[in-house]
């Protein structure tokens, strides 16, 4: 189930509001001992995460959890960047990384409980049920139950944790059943950042320099909306292996992009393929298409989402 993005803050009747965690969504379920561990796209990451298929031992059979892989530092901060190699990790080097980051499973919603499907279920009844499983079982790491409110004032303390890495809040409404791919929740991030998809660099594919971002249109398009500052080096690096050759009928090949709006001069790009998803932050500042006139800030890379979990492309000044 995905959510909606809103601005303001506010804690609805009928509703419960949870804290967004910053790290990977990813829905596990266990089966006589087979573990699945899928992000939203569909990736498998069993694999990627040994800790967490070792501690499904604690689970009850012929169950699904909804939730958020993430890792906590020494400080007790959340750790984005602990998580972003480890996509791409397998064995021994899975096994050292989990070692030496553990990653923690944040529960926020139940699906299946012992071969009951709870989907149908209300909210209120989801949780209730998630929260006696937790205590049941006595659960512990790897697994953490994420709090849930209806009261106002908590949702407002959580609002002032960023410091630690939050990202914001979510609100489910009390009666609302789970929908697969129905963005029936509602998100208030406290980070004003946004997502992109990238459809080319400048410089070399091994460490880009610039990123040029695009989101899809409601005609299944992909326009250009702005480019990136320029990266640090370490992003650079990290954001190579995730970059992939464009192939065949890439949308952008045989055009030609500005080097800065206002200025006729054109860039040196390479195409790639318009897979990987990235964070940025952008002012409000577009011109009249629609593209960001300042340079997109760097934040991070995002594998864990799919370019159809991006906001659509919309033309006009106040188009996102």
């Amino acid at each position: 189930m995905l959510a909606a993005p809103v601005s303001d803050p506010a804690l609805l009747p009928g509703w419960a509001g949870e804290p967004k965690w910053d790290g990977f969504r990813a829905l596990l379920s266990v089966d006589a001992g087979r573990v699945v561990l899928r992000s939203r796209r569909g990736t498998e990451m069993a694999a990627s995460f040994p800790e967490i298929v070792a501690g499904v031992v604690q689970l009850p059979d012929a169950t699904a959890f909804d939730g958020e892989l993430v890792v906590w530092d020494a400080a007790g901060r959340l750790a984005f960047e602990r998580l972003q190699g480890r996509l791409q990790r397998r064995g021994a080097g899975a096994a050292r990384l989990a070692a030496q980051w553990p990653a923690h499973f944040v529960a926020f919603d139940l699906l299946r409980l012992a071969g009951t499907d709870a989907m149908a279920w209300p909210y209120r009844r989801r949780r209730a049920a998630l929260e006696d499983l937790f205590t049941e079982h006595k659960l512990t790491a790897p697994w953490a139950l994420c709090p849930s409110t209806t009261e106002a004032d908590t949702v407002n303390e959580w609002l002032s944790w960023s410091a630690v890495g939050l990202e914001g809040i979510v609100f489910k409404r009390l009666d609302s059943r789970y929908e697969p791919s129905a963005r029936g929740w509602r998100k208030c991030k406290v980070r004003q950042t946004q997502e992109a998809i990238v459809g080319a660099v400048t410089g070399p594919v091994t460490t880009p320099r610039t990123l040029l971002l695009g989101r899809y249109d409601q005609g299944g398009r992909l326009r250009y909306t702005g480019r990136s500052t320029t990266l640090p080096q370490a992003a650079g690096r990290a954001l190579a292996p995730l970059l992939v050759p464009p192939g065949s009928g890439h949308p952008w090949t045989g055009w030609t992009f500005s080097a800065g709006w206002g200025t006729r001069e054109t860039l040196s790009v390479t195409l790639v393929r318009p897979e990987l998803v990235v964070e940025v932050g952008v002012d409000v500042a577009r011109d009249s298409a629609g593209l960001w006139r300042h340079p997109a800030r760097w934040y991070r890379a995002r594998p864990d989402l799919s370019p159809g979990e991006v906001e659509l492309f919309v033309d006009g000044p106040t188009g996102r």
